[in-house]
């Protein structure tokens, strides 16, 4: 078993604070390059998570939620 990210919570928070993944850009910096990569799944850096967290002002498990998935998967 292997655990990826998965940013859905994000995407729920987002459009529960009436805001969009630009604003993220456009306010704290996040690139568009790790945006990106949030919507592939992958992996991005705990600070750039921190500094969504505290723009969104949640928690963690608002912003990314870890899923399994099958070892050939990834």
């Amino acid at each position: 078993m292997k655990l990826r990210p998965s940013y859905k919570p994000m995407e729920i928070t987002l459009i529960k604070k009436d805001l969009k993944k630009v604003d993220l850009r456009n306010n704290i910096d996040v690139s568009s390059s790790t945006l990106a990569r949030m919507a592939k799944s992958e992996p991005v850096s705990l600070a750039v998570i921190i500094k969504i967290c505290e723009f969104l002002e949640c928690d963690l498990h608002d912003v990314v939620e870890l899923i399994e998935v099958e070892d050939n998967e990834s």
